[in-house]
C-alpha cells in the first residue's frame, strides 16, 4: 500500500516536524513544499494498517494542523521507469 500525505503546520515549525517525520518507519520521504501544504510525505507499507498508523502517529506530533491523505489506486499510472 503506497499513500501521499500533505500537512499543514504552525509556521516556522517545518524543520522539527520533518526531523521526527524521518524516525516514523514506513515514511519513505519527506519534504518541505511551497503553497497550500507545507510539508509533503510519501508512505509505503505492506501492512493493510500501516498508513492508518503512520496517519495516527502525525496526529500526535505538535504543529501539525492539518492533514490530507491520498491513496495511490494500482494500475493507473505509475513511475516512468513501468
Amino acid at each position: 500500500m503506497q499513500a501521499y500525505i500533505l500537512l499543514t503546520c504552525n509556521s516556522g515549525s517545518e524543520t522539527d516536524i520533518i526531523a521526527e517525520i524521518k524516525k516514523i518507519p514506513n515514511v519513505k520521504e519527506v519534504n518541505g513544499v511551497w503553497g497550500k501544504y507545507d510539508i509533503f510525505l510519501k508512505v509505503s507499507t505492506d501492512d493493510p494498517q500501516g498508513i492508518d498508523k503512520v496517519v495516527s502517529h502525525l496526529r500526535t506530533l505538535r504543529d501539525i494542523t492539518s492533514s490530507y491523505t491520498m491513496h495511490v489506486l494500482y494500475g493507473q499510472g505509475g513511475t516512468i521507469d513501468e
